[in-house]
């Protein structure tokens, strides 16, 4: 019975060495486990290999680049993993039944938005949340939320994942830019197929010879839309750089309309056909999008509250 009872306190030592291990699994690095729990790598490594003494087995297979589960240790993940997410589930519950939203909120975003819409916007936020925290990713790839640990992702995509949460932020047009100079010197396009004749600053998504599609703004004009092979010198995959190659006099750029809205409003850059809007390049409505939970914590709500807010006159006027 003595022993028993030993082996039942050490077992209750092991509590936060099972849940590093679940954090361990989803990371696949002691790198990346150790920064999102805040630890040391060394502090990470001792831990592993202090459950591993306990269990009497090994849990998991070192690399020189990552790691992995033994099968016995991802059994134990497997089991516990419930347990945990009900914890967390439970102790946020708990904490949000204070008064004012806390806690650390990982957020990511485009490159380009989140430079020059959100972090005005977040700075704001904090100031009026001072017991909030939060951490800013920027990328313009998709991340996996759940198991990269982020909260929320700010993206402009008509098709939200059916596996998440997602609330609409505001509406998102492109739009056709460029300088006067550029227009002065190499003329102004009337028509799109006119811009076969230009440098056109494009966002590569293929190796396909690039297209921008038009549908007119009149409704005198019907509502056939028109796609127009286009090519130039440059193309980016960040429409902060295609902006500011626009700004150069290098030719006309398709950006999102949150890209060109300050030099649009100084008057750095003017639209190009105006009687046409251009489909199909970006997504139209940009989303904060989370992991569906039973429970979204209150920092959570009151952030994507302010950011709709914050978005809700758009980017051009």
């Amino acid at each position: 019975m003595n022993n028993r009872r030993m082996n039942d306190q050490k077992i209750n030592t092991l509590w936060t060495h099972l849940h590093w291990l679940s954090v361990l699994a989803q990371q696949g690095s002691y790198t990346a486990a150790a920064a999102r729990l805040g630890v040391s790598k060394a502090a990470m490594s001792q831990r592993m290999a202090e459950l591993e003494r306990a269990a009497n087995v090994s849990l998991v297979q070192r690399t020189t680049r990552s790691v992995r589960l033994t099968e016995a240790g991802q059994r134990l993940v497997d089991e516990t993993r419930m347990a945990f997410d009900q914890i967390e589930q439970s102790f946020a519950q708990v904490r949000d039944l204070a008064e004012q939203p806390s806690g650390l909120v990982r957020v990511t975003a485009p490159v380009a938005l989140a430079r020059q819409q959100l972090v005005p916007l977040l700075a704001d936020f904090l100031k009026n949340h001072p017991q909030v925290r939060i951490e800013l990713d920027l990328s313009d790839r998709m991340s996996a939320l759940a198991t990269e640990g982020f909260d929320l992702a700010i993206r402009h995509t008509a098709h939200p994942p059916d596996t998440h949460v997602a609330w609409a932020l505001c509406r998102t047009e492109s739009v056709l830019v460029a300088t006067r100079a550029y227009l002065r010197r190499e003329g102004e396009p009337k028509i799109p197929t006119d811009l076969q004749t230009h440098n056109c600053l494009h966002y590569p998504r293929s190796q396909e010879t690039p297209a921008w599609t038009f549908e007119p703004n009149a409704p005198a004009q019907g509502k056939e839309r028109i796609t127009v092979p286009v090519s130039g010198q440059f193309g980016a995959n960040n429409s902060e750089a295609l902006r500011e190659a626009a700004l150069t006099g290098a030719g006309i750029a398709l950006v999102p309309d949150f890209s060109a809205q300050m030099a649009l409003r100084q008057g750095k850059l003017v639209r190009v056909l105006p009687d046409w809007r251009p489909v199909g390049a970006f997504a139209e409505t940009i989303h904060a999008i989370r992991p569906y939970s039973p429970h979204v914590p209150r920092a959570v709500v009151a952030l994507v509250s302010a950011l709709r807010q914050g978005l809700s006159q758009g980017f051009v006027d």
